[in-house]
């Protein structure tokens, strides 16, 4: 078993490594290869196994628990034969994942259900990063990323409470989730542009805050209100938003591409200070330590308490779990 664990994981990075490079793939289509390597490596088992409801209610636990996603309930349960397929409604759409009938593993990645680490603590990697007196902060994101809403909604007290002191960036490193995350992207690069980070970061705080939004899945029509309601929420002419957009926007965000690129970066979210690559837990407390501790001369504002909470995957503010998952 062990041996077949070792293999589906390293496909799975080279499944992995490719889909990032490619637009409009859904993460699923990983899912489904790793699936046939299981049933290719022929996991075999002894037994009836788990009910179909079992095994839905167990994914539904570990996906919650593991992974902080915002998913309440399972529609559908098919018996593949070896494993069950388990249909999950995530953000407006149908996701596909994938349980052994012994409800032993969790699959893409064959994750053994009884050992998984808590992920909510002592997360953190310490990483080598050279000290400055305005440190470069870079959150390298797919702007609809669940995972990477869940580090920016962690970023933005830091940013509020830094945002003088340090160089705190947004990287957008493309569009893996359809044309609509690229069409957002260079949204947000125009709000910076034509107005201030600060505005940004003001719009950002009610975008990612909006559940409708995730729930719109990219359909313009859907989607065109909310965005509208949020200028006006925080002063931005939509106007002149979508004339950046049209002419200027697009050569910022090949630059911010072409960065990600240079670097071998391509999972969001990415945290990068001073250069050097940072994990850590997915916490204001956590973020804000991590861009203190640059700092030469610690500034004052270090000194103020921020959440060791963290919020959910994807849209919403509601408490979740931090998690080192990436899109």
């Amino acid at each position: 078993m062990a041996d077949i664990e070792k293999e589906i994981k390293k496909e799975e990075k080279k499944v992995e490594k490719f889909f990032h490079k490619k637009e409009n793939i859904w993460m699923s289509v990983s899912i489904v290869l790793a699936v046939i390597l299981v049933v290719s490596l022929g996991f075999n088992f002894i037994g009836k196994g788990i009910s179909k409801d079992a095994a839905g209610n167990k994914a539904i636990e570990f996906i919650q628990t593991s992974f902080g996603a915002d998913v309440s309930e399972f529609t559908n349960v098919t018996d593949l034969g070896k494993i069950y397929e388990i249909t999950v409604p995530y953000q407006g759409q149908d996701i596909p994942v994938y349980m052994t009938k012994d409800g032993k593993y969790f699959i893409s990645s064959a994750i053994e259900i009884n050992a998984v680490p808590d992920t909510s603590e002592n997360v953190d990697t310490p990483t080598e990063v050279v000290k400055s007196d305005k440190p470069v902060v870079d959150a390298y994101v797919f702007s609809y990323c669940p995972y990477g809403l869940q580090f920016e909604k962690a970023l933005l007290p830091v940013y509020n409470l830094l945002k003088s002191k340090a160089d705190i960036n947004l990287v957008y490193i493309g569009a893996m989730h359809g044309e609509f995350e690229k069409t957002e992207s260079l949204r947000q690069i125009c709000v910076q542009k034509e107005y201030t980070k600060e505005k940004l970061w003001s719009y950002l705080d009610l975008f990612m805050g909006n559940i409708d939004i995730g729930n719109c899945n990219g359909d313009e029509t859907c989607l065109k209100p909310l965005i509208d309601k949020i200028f006006k929420n925080v002063s931005i002419d939509g106007t002149k938003i979508s004339a950046c957009m049209a002419k200027d926007a697009e050569a910022i965000y090949n630059a911010d591409v072409s960065k990600a690129s240079s670097m071998g970066i391509s999972g969001s979210p990415t945290f990068v200070i001073n250069g050097a690559q940072v994990s850590v837990s997915r916490t204001p407390a956590a973020v804000g330590k991590a861009v203190c501790d640059a700092f030469t001369t610690t500034p004052s504002e270090c000194s103020q308490t921020l959440s060791s909470s963290a919020s959910q995957a994807g849209f919403g503010y509601a408490e979740g779990t931090s998690s080192g998952a990436s899109c």
